[in-house]
């Protein structure tokens, strides 16, 4: 095993020689972007033009984006943006692919032409021959069933992770890049401000025993977390997309044991980690967590099959019909959809299921503060949501269950929601617009 690994052992420059113009390049996603290869790649500028990229949430700047401010050599498209994405999209050097997250790998296997070459970092060989694709599984394992070439940058600082799919023989790899120990890049938690605490104890209080839960990215999610540690439930478990800083401690208090899970039992089972040092940490050879592909964690009906899912996400903006916009400002792409959605049906579909979709009611702009719930979307804005799947809103001012209510009382509701300096303007332009007939009760 050792000599057929030094064998297929190349260096960055020479794996990059490996990529032809108009090639599809795939770089997987978040900390397994590979660095080595990168900068390889975009070493080669001059030889090459339209070399298409496809990566998600990027945690570092591109080196092949960086060198090629006009896009004539790198086309970089994304599944879902990070804060680099988005300053990048904005000067037209990435686009966004449209999708919802757990039917990436069906992508692959059904839509995609095949990719000419595949690379991204994973953890280095292991004795029997297995590279570990770490703390991230998502489509990784569709995506290789379709390279041409498969080029695994190592990194020591990868952690190790026990899951299904999670990992790629030596047999299927084509060439191993020695990246040392380059170490992961970290996301820093959102700081938690008084409005995440008041939406976080609000959703608390609807959550029970035994309940397993979902928690999005963001200041609101890790306050739920931090609540929930001191809010005396017991059995939770954890069936997420992404891993956050904030289950670490409910794991460790014994709080998130998992233990009236119906599939995966005393497992907490995610798809994807990103957040600091102590987590890589946390997630490194741990028995008390599974790693599966996003087609296991994000389906609805894989996610209904453990009872009383609570499923926890942000939106940025939403209208008075109940449709939330959470991956756009206008025509401006912010994030992605993710697996909001999914998590949304998941847990509607789940026995005893609630899914909850919050917002601080306002925001700030140049000086100026304004609402985040309002009568009519932001012109461009995507629909992550549909006002049809919405179950529960929450705000600082407290929390309403849409499913049932008429246009009427889903439009009195949610008003009810927003800061008090725009309720009245609200239920004008609601009336206006025909969502409140004028003798409503």
């Amino acid at each position: 095993m050792k000599d057929e690994l030094r064998a297929k052992t190349v260096s960055a420059a020479d794996a990059a020689a490996l990529v032809k113009s108009r090639d599809w390049v795939d770089y997987g996603g978040s900390f397994q972007v590979p660095v080595l290869f990168d900068r390889a790649l975009a070493a080669r500028k001059d030889e090459l033009e339209g070399v298409r990229i496809r990566t998600c949430v990027s945690v570092r700047p591109a080196e092949v984006v960086e060198c090629d401010p006009e896009g004539r050599h790198f086309l970089w498209f994304n599944w879902h943006f990070g804060a680099y994405d988005r300053s990048r999209n904005k000067d037209g050097r990435c686009n966004y692919i449209p999708m919802n997250f757990g039917e990436s790998p069906s992508y692959y296997r059904r839509f995609l032409d095949p990719v000419d070459v595949a690379c991204f970092r994973a953890a280095p060989m292991d004795a029997d021959g297995w590279f570990n694709f770490g703390a991230t599984n998502a489509h990784l394992k569709a995506m290789t069933e379709k390279a041409k070439v498969v080029i695994i940058e190592t990194t020591r600082a990868m952690p190790t992770l026990d899951g299904e799919q999670n990992a790629i023989h030596l047999r299927d790899v084509h060439h191993v890049i020695d990246g040392g120990d380059e170490p992961l890049a970290e996301l820093p938690s959102a700081p938690i401000t008084d409005v995440d605490r008041r939406v976080a104890a609000t959703i608390a209080e609807q959550i029970e025993d035994g309940a397993c839960l979902q928690i999005g990215i963001g200041g609101m999610p890790n306050a739920v977390c931090a609540t929930l540690k001191d809010a005396g439930l017991r059995d939770l478990g954890i069936h997420t997309e992404m891993f956050v800083d904030g289950m670490i401690d409910l794991i460790e208090s014994g709080i998130a044991n998992g233990a009236r899970k119906q599939i995966d039992t005393g497992k907490a089972v995610f798809t994807f980690a990103l957040g600091s040092k102590r987590q890589y940490d946390f997630l490194d050879r741990n028995p008390a967590l599974r790693s599966y592909p996003v087609d296991y964690t994000n389906l609805p009906h894989q996610i209904s099959r453990n009872d009383r899912v609570v499923a926890i996400n942000n939106t940025t903006q939403i209208d008075l019909q109940g449709q939330a916009a959470s991956e756009s400002d206008g025509h401006r792409h912010l994030t992605g959809t993710g697996g909001q959605l999914q998590f949304v049906r998941g847990a509607y579909a789940s026995n005893g299921g609630k899914s909850f979709v919050c917002l601080a009611s306002t925001y700030e702009r140049k000086g100026v503060r304004r609402s985040r719930i309002v009568s009519t979307l932001t012109p461009g804005n995507i629909v992550t949501t549909p006002r049809t799947d919405m179950m529960h809103v929450v705000t600082e001012y407290g929390s309403v269950n849409l499913k049932g209510k008429s246009v009427a009382e889903r439009a009195t509701a949610l008003i009810g929601l927003a800061h008090p300096d725009f309720r009245e303007d609200l239920a004008r332009e609601a009336r206006a617009n025909g969502l409140i007939p004028r003798h409503f009760w």
